[in-house]
């Protein structure tokens, strides 16, 4: 049994985010000073973790959170942040560096309607969930790499406490970690991956997960949640288990969706930023 923790982040809050600006991938904002602020609330929420992997898009907003997250950790601050194109936001064309309004505007000449419409240049949602569906199965075939060249697990629990390796999203969340047994101690994990990304795509891969892979979501999460942008900074985790390493059925439980209980003492703006 191949068994490995995914925490996904989006990026911290950009002015353009702010101003309800698309940015897609031909904008290329800084975090704001809020959106720094946000990031370091999540590694501060994050910092007992203690991650194998991690993974960023390489646009400036997701690398910079990614960098501000590492540097709260108290055990993998010196981890390599590996930059993936495949984690970018979706592309959006000619509505780049416009008001959101303006591509709601596009949608409705079009005789369509958001988030469906792909404008002049755009990425469809099809495009942008065959990034996410070709990331995730990457991730898959990294854990089962590391399963198969350690598979009694004893160089990643030599020295190393079990609760490093899955968060207590008890703390935080309506639903514990599936796998915890009774006593409390969580299974050792082959891989514990960090990966941030942009809220539309994210959106797109959780409904990849959910849809094709039936990922099993917590009972209090409704169609709305799903549907939603994270808000900048919202947290994700899931659980994937790979039966005898079966890259084709795998298992996967969410444990917390887009979470943003961190951004309470950051500013009550923070938490309702959820343009993309």
């Amino acid at each position: 049994m191949v068994r490995f923790g995914l925490t996904v982040v989006r990026h911290g809050e950009t002015r353009y985010n702010k101003d309800k600006i698309l940015q897609g991938q031909g904008v290329d904002e800084p975090l704001s000073a809020t959106g720094f602020r946000q990031a370091d609330a999540a590694g501060v929420f994050l910092s007992n973790v203690k991650f194998t992997h991690v993974f960023s898009s390489d646009l400036l907003r997701a690398k910079q959170t990614a960098t501000a997250i590492l540097g709260k950790n108290k055990f993998c601050r010196d981890l390599e942040i590996k930059y993936d194109a495949r984690l970018r936001e979706r592309k959006y064309g000619v509505a780049e560096g416009r008001p959101l309004a303006d591509l709601k505007a596009m949608a409705k000449d079009a005789g369509e309607q958001c988030p469906s419409f792909t404008p002049s240049g755009g990425e469809t949602l099809d495009e942008v969930r065959e990034r996410a569906r070709d990331f995730f199965e990457f991730l898959c075939q990294l854990a089962v790499g590391l399963e198969q060249k350690d598979p009694g697990g004893s160089s990643r629990s030599s020295g190393t406490p079990k609760e490093q390796f899955v968060f207590p999203w008890t703390d935080h969340c309506s639903e514990g970690e599936p796998s915890s047994e009774g006593s409390g101690s969580s299974k050792i994990l082959d891989a514990n991956i960090l990966v941030v990304s942009h809220g539309a795509y994210m959106r797109n891969w959780i409904g990849y997960l959910v849809s094709d892979l039936n990922c099993t979501l917590p009972a209090n999460l409704t169609k709305s949640h799903l549907s939603s942008v994270s808000p900048n900074t919202g947290i994700s985790h899931f659980v994937v288990k790979l039966e005898n390493g079966n890259l084709s059925k795998p298992e996967i439980t969410c444990v917390c969706l887009n979470q943003d209980s961190h951004l309470v003492d950051v500013g009550a703006e923070c938490v309702a930023s959820k343009v993309f």
